[in-house]
């Protein structure tokens, strides 16, 4: 190779390594620069906030989550729309008894809202939905009211997050358009994030400016449907109900003792009524029951059926798994689980019942 060739080919390279050196260098300052822009700026802004907030509560990180989300304000405020016209519609009460009821509600808001919280985090930390245990207040019926039903018309549970539309920013304050979803009627809604930026500058979800508006749009739709469900299977609850409540008499004669103890005739004849018609009465209305089309909004009642069946079947084989073994365990077991079954069915009456009063609720489809 001559020297001219090889000069000209030496300067080629080095052209073609500046090249390199400088793409390498613009590549460097656009990320340095992004990264600058998103420490230094974005991380400031309310759409990082909710953007970090749906991380944190994808990967169960709840401090994140409580960095992002003002739990506490939320949960109050959601309280007050929740509650604020629950007994409006209800004809049975009179004037002194709903200012009964919202005084009751307004002085166990504190356990109420505390409780939520702590509800919100236990999904955000086990991925389920659970109830209060243990020694827990707001297990059962403990604080007067049945906590399982109350957040069941929160539509916690049901509500899906789809994306955030916008945001608009108003100096210290923010409002956040966020799309969902009611799982049970498929009807989308966009709720209103308020949001506000803290004293270290970073942004947090206040409370939803339009929760009771969500509440007043999906009930509606969701009653229509239970009304229709119940008015489907009004017949088959009717005529299964009155069997079960003559053999609740035979059973209340069997049972009759002055010693406290029952005779073999008394348990060979208890035996044969719970195998022989009352379990089987129970398994013909479910069977029945689950032949009738359930509609989307009616899903939770149709459960709740469902469950207060399984749970009575289960406290009567432990009744009879009593008889058989003469077991004061078995029997223990079987009242607490018609504790339990006791609980499921004024649950359903209350659904029933509410269900009946929001045909006067205004703009029912």
């Amino acid at each position: 190779m001559d020297d001219y060739t090889w000069q000209r080919k030496l300067k080629e390279r080095r052209k073609s390594a500046s090249r390199w050196q400088l793409m390498l260098f613009l590549g460097l300052a656009a990320i340095i620069g992004t990264t600058a822009w998103y420490l230094g700026f974005f991380s400031r802004t309310p759409e990082y906030a909710l953007e970090q907030a749906q991380l944190a509560w994808q990967e169960k990180d709840e401090e994140k989550f409580k960095r992002y989300v003002n739990l506490g304000v939320l949960t109050s405020r959601a309280y007050d729309d929740l509650t604020v016209d629950l007994f409006a519609y209800d004809s049975t009460l009179t004037p002194q008894s709903k200012v009964m009821f919202e005084k009751f509600y307004l002085l166990i808001k504190p356990q109420l809202s505390q409780g939520t919280e702590e509800t919100i985090l236990r999904r955000l930390n086990t991925g389920s939905w659970t109830l209060p245990e243990g020694t827990d207040i707001l297990k059962g019926r403990q604080l007067g009211i049945d906590y399982e039903r109350f957040l069941e018309r929160s539509q916690l549970r049901n509500t899906t997050f789809l994306k955030v539309a916008k945001v608009d920013r108003h100096g210290s304050t923010a409002l956040a358009e966020v799309l969902v979803k009611d799982d049970y009627t498929q009807t989308d809604f966009t709720l209103v994030l308020s949001m506000e930026k803290a004293t270290d500058g970073h942004w947090q979800v206040s409370y939803i400016k339009n929760y009771k508006q969500y509440l007043d749009t999906i009930a509606p739709l969701q009653n229509k449907d239970i009304a229709d469900y119940i008015a489907a299977t009004e017949s088959i609850v009717s005529s299964c109900n009155k069997k079960l409540a003559d053999q609740q008499i035979k059973f209340q004669s069997l049972t009759s003792t002055t010693s406290g103890n029952l005779s073999d005739y008394q348990k060979k004849h208890l035996k044969k009524l719970l195998t022989k018609e009352v379990i089987p009465t129970l398994q013909e209305r479910q069977a029945q029951l689950e032949q009738i089309p359930v509609p989307q909004g009616a899903q939770y009642l149709a459960e709740q059926r469902k469950l207060s069946t399984e749970t009575t079947i289960e406290a009567w084989n432990h009744f009879l798994k009593g008889l058989e073994d003469n077991s004061q365990a078995e029997f223990a077991t079987a009242e607490t689980l018609h504790k339990q079954e006791l609980a499921i069915d004024l649950r359903v009456d209350e659904i029933i019942h509410h269900t009946a009063l929001s045909k006067n609720i205004p703009n029912l489809p």
